[in-house]
């Protein structure tokens, strides 16, 4: 489960594996605005603060703003489904 304030797991891999040739249009903007602001939650909220839940899905999703590509999006580029 994730904390409060910060995008469930199941919705962010509900959008991770749904190609996003199959998306619409408003579907890319929600992923991108949901993605920007559970990034910005991940950034004011101490790692001391968060759950044992949450650091292992900030871990798996890539939020810990150091850009790199997470799990999720290495697998769909593994997939070619990044496209």
């Amino acid at each position: 489960m994730s904390d409060n304030a910060r995008q469930g797991f199941t919705d962010k891999v509900g959008s991770a594996v749904k190609p996003d040739s199959q998306k619409s249009t408003t579907e890319h903007i929600g992923d991108k605005f949901k993605g920007t602001a559970d990034s910005a939650a991940s950034t004011v909220q101490p790692q001391s603060e968060k759950s044992t839940t949450q650091k292992m899905g900030d871990t798996v999703s890539g939020n810990q703003n150091e850009n790199d590509d997470s799990l999720l999006d290495k697998t769909k580029n593994t997939l070619g489904l990044n496209k």
